[in-house]
């Protein structure tokens, strides 16, 4: 199947917010309250947030595709957009979603190398990302590409606070 990522512009906004609530929803529904849920994803996801993530100057997003098909996206965050302090050295992998009908093909690592792509263009030291502490499967895949634990913060899912890993990957500089 042809892959495709393209960068997303701020007029991308509509398809962003759509895939993004229901990435987010098919990944972490299952293991949250209803009620927390409902209250993220209608916070999360608003036109204005999401328009201003798209304006936001050291954050870029990408869509991919499997053939015509609009599969995920990538968010990455350099300098002040992290969501923790790691320098202007350092990028941040901050969302990899892939819809559930298109998880299993290898999109998650073709996003991935994107992300690395862009960290070594910047020359940056680093690349990290947080990952919620009970999603096995997203933890193992990071730890396989060289990715260790170096911490954590809170998340917030309505009234429950959580907690995400932080995972960083040393790059050669």
């Amino acid at each position: 199947m042809n892959m495709t990522i393209t960068r997303c512009t701020e007029n991308d906004w509509k398809q962003l917010q759509e895939i993004s609530h229901v990435t987010f929803d098919e990944t972490f529904r299952a293991q949250n309250k209803p009620e927390n849920m409902e209250a993220y994803l209608a916070q999360a996801f608003t036109e204005k947030k999401v328009k201003n993530e798209l304006s936001e100057k050291d954050s870029q997003f990408f869509f991919i595709y499997a053939g015509d098909d609009h599969a995920g996206y990538l968010k990455i965050n350099t300098g002040d957009a992290q969501t923790e302090e790691m320098g202007n050295d350092a990028l941040e992998i901050e969302r990899i979603y892939i819809l559930k009908a298109f998880q299993g093909q290898g999109l998650g690592r073709i996003l991935f190398d994107k992300a690395m792509d862009i960290a070594n263009e910047m020359q940056t030291s680093k690349i990290w990302l947080g990952v919620w502490e009970k999603n096995d499967k997203a933890i193992a895949f990071y730890k396989k590409l060289g990715f260790r634990e170096e911490g954590s913060h809170s998340f917030y899912m309505g009234d429950e606070e959580q907690t995400d890993i932080i995972m960083v990957k040393p790059l050669a500089s």
